[in-house]
């Protein structure tokens, strides 16, 4: 053909999808091939792990690279970040936590916490919380720099800090934040909404939340405050050395290892050296590094681990010693436990409550046990227990962290009934049982529901039970134990001493005079226990609800139930003055009807107000009456309480 003709140029016939396919497979092993003979593809085989996805992704990678190139000189900053899933109940979490960052002692003067944002120094935190109504997730942010008491107002600080991440992120971001100085370190919460400027899921790379905050804190406070000097260094790491907590020293050693965790002191600085050198012998001597000879040293397997749980414990012993110092109980109270977990019931007063992890709001409670000694209990989540404020007297019992005998009834109805189980079929299975019985399994599985085990009711009160159903029972309370690792029981406000003459039962007979009464040392509030129930035994006697002394004294049998009727009638006075209504008493064996309203609270017991038109009565509460103030109920009374039915849903009345 010719320059001058004209080239038109004719389409084949396309491949069809079988032979794409082919194809694919094809090239696909010829890819292979290739690299298995060493040649470069231009494809690339690293495992795709998410970690570029979101915003900041390369800024992160970049400060990753420059935090491990910083070395010692500049200041250091933690950042704390945690994405928490809103759901349709997370605006009701979010504004817990917004109160409980604003609550009162954690500015300097002792005073509430002041919300500010971006461009004002007293933000809305309503407005707040209406902007996030639809919003799918929100960043809490806790950032602490190591040399934050040099500052005398952290607001400038956190706002270059926020800008500078919105360059970073490369969008305009909604935030707000209190400043609390009620710590050793003052530190910042910051509340940052899940949402761009456009509106969309604000989604940042796992590369930035892991380097970047951090970064960017540390470089603006170095800016602020200047590099280091030599001689701040070298007096931190001489105080790292005899240290008994993970420090950067360990983290140095760590990372020079062999294989066989071998590791020596060399080092081009001779001050670095030196340091290393005091810090391996320091863990030779604490059982963590074994000396080889010749300068080298093998490092213990749970050496991290471990290091981390004597830096946790040695926190928990200052802040011990910093309540008790200041509550002037040093002295009194030599004997200390620190019960991370707890095994058996412990009976006390309340020193203090405070937070254990700030973060993920975990508590503890520090207790002036009655055995003498004072006790440091982690109690998990601050709002899964009851308010314990200072001086109330509490009984603490370890959560069962297994399968109950109620949930492997459960599981043996199901299996004889085809996976089903009810009140019937149990009845049914088990002819010995009672209804009321029968009915606490079936509380037992409105907990599992909803705490979503997988359990279903149908609507003719069936429910369906899967046949794992004991290994997720399991996995419920693991769960449940982490947020709630004990159960708290309130006993009493009042000192022990203003018990010993009040007619309404207390929880001096209640623990005391049992079968097995726990021991009340005389020392701390354990004496003052020893002399409050001595009193309380005689006048027991003289209004002959009791006979004996000491460790003979018994409860005469209808005693509490006296007691409490009598604080029952007390009650009843003030709330019909109060309500306009008669007070009906409730009976055992007849059923009790109306609305519920608030719970009562009498010495040594709490009553269930339940209310009608012309007339109201009072009984024991439950706790999981909560969640019903205000809704109609019904239920018999028993010895053990009222067995209630709410309602009408899907799947019948809920039993209670």
């Amino acid at each position: 053909m010719s320059d001058d003709d004209a080239f038109v140029p004719r389409l084949g016939k396309g491949a069809g999808a079988k032979d794409a396919r082919r194809l694919g497979k094809y090239g696909g092993r010829v890819l292979v091939a290739a690299r298995l003979a060493g040649r470069k593809t231009g494809v690339r085989s690293k495992r795709f792990d998410g970690s570029r996805i979101g915003r900041g992704a390369s800024m992160g990678r970049l400060l990753s690279s420059r935090d491990r190139l910083a070395g010692f000189r500049g200041r250091r900053a933690i950042v704390k970040t945690r994405l928490v899933r809103l759901g349709p109940k997370g605006l009701g979490t979010a504004k817990a936590h917004l109160r409980y960052i604003q609550r009162d002692g954690v500015t300097r003067d002792g005073a509430p916490g002041e919300l500010y944002g971006r461009d004002i120094d007293q933000a809305d935190g309503t407005a707040f919380l209406e902007r996030s109504t639809d919003d799918r997730h929100q960043f809490r942010l806790i950032v602490s720099a190591e040399d934050g008491a040099e500052y005398p107002d952290l607001k400038p600080f956190i706002r270059r800090l926020m800008n500078q991440v919105e360059g970073d992120l490369g969008t305009r971001l909604d935030w707000v934040a209190v400043d609390h100085f009620n710590t050793e370190r003052p530190h910042t919460h910051i509340m940052l909404r899940g949402v761009d400027d456009k509106g969309g899921n604000l989604i940042i790379a796992p590369e930035y939340i892991s380097h970047g905050f951090r970064e960017r804190a540390a470089e603006l406070v170095t800016l602020d405050l200047g590099p280091r000097t030599d001689q701040e260094i070298e007096a931190r790491l001489r105080h790292d050395v005899e240290q008994e907590r993970l420090t950067p020293i360990d983290r140095k050693l760590l990372n020079r290892m062999d294989g066989e965790r071998v590791v020596t002191a060399a080092d081009r600085d001779p001050f670095h050296q030196a340091i290393a050198a005091g810090r391996l012998r320091r863990l030779g001597a604490m059982g963590l590094a074994e000396d080889l000879g010749g300068g080298h040293w093998r490092l213990d397997g749970d050496l991290e681990e471990t290091l981390r749980r004597m830096g946790e414990r040695g926190d928990i012993i200052r802040t011990m010693q910093r309540a008790l110092t200041a509550r002037r109980l040093a002295a009194e109270r030599p004997d200390r436990v620190i019960d991370m977990q707890l095994r058996e019931p412990l009976i006390g007063r309340v020193i203090e409550r405070g937070f254990a992890d700030e973060h993920r709001d975990r508590h503890y409670l520090l207790i002036d046990g009655i055995d003498g000694r004072v006790h440091h209990v982690p109690i998990g989540r601050g709002d899964a227990t009851q308010a314990t404020p200072e001086g109330c007297a509490v009984r603490i019992m370890p959560r069962p962290n297994g399968v109950r005998e109620v949930d492997r009834t459960i599981g043996d109805v199901a299996l004889a009934n085809d996976g089903r189980y009810s009140i019937d079929l149990h009845l049914r299975h088990d002819p010995t049982a009672s209804q009321g019985f029968a009915e606490a399994h079936v509380r037992r599985l409105e907990a599992m529901r909803r705490g979503g085990v997988g359990v279903d009711r149908s609507g003719d009160g069936t429910w369906s039970i899967p046949p794992d159903h004991l290994d997720r029972v399991l996995a419920f309370e693991q769960r449940q134990r982490i947020d709630r690792p004990v159960a708290i029981d309130m006993l009493s406000h009042r000192h022990p001493g203003d018990l010993a003459r009040i007619e309404a039962p207390t929880w001096l007979e209640r623990t005391l005079a049992g079968p097995s009464p726990p021991a009340a040392r005389d020392a701390g509030f354990g004496r003052e226990v020893r002399q409050a129930w001595t009193q309380r035994m005689r006048w027991l006697v003289e209004q002959d609800l009791g006979a004996g002394d000491g460790g003979l004294f018994t409860l005469r049998g209808d005693a509490l139930r006296q007691l409490e009727q009598q604080a029952m009638a007390v009650a009843a006075t003030a709330l019909e003055r109060e309500l306009g209504k008669s007070f009906v008493a409730a009976r055992l064996g007849e059923t009790v009807s109306g609305t519920v309203g608030r719970r009562i609270d009498v010495e040594g017991a709490r009553f269930a107000l339940v209310e009608r038109s012309q007339e109201f009565s009072l009984v024991p509460w439950r706790p999981v009456l909560e969640r019903h103030v205000g809704k109609s109920a019904s239920g018999v009374l028993g010895v053990d309480g009222v067995s209630w039915r709410f309602g009408r849903e899907r799947g019948g009345p809920q039993i209670a």
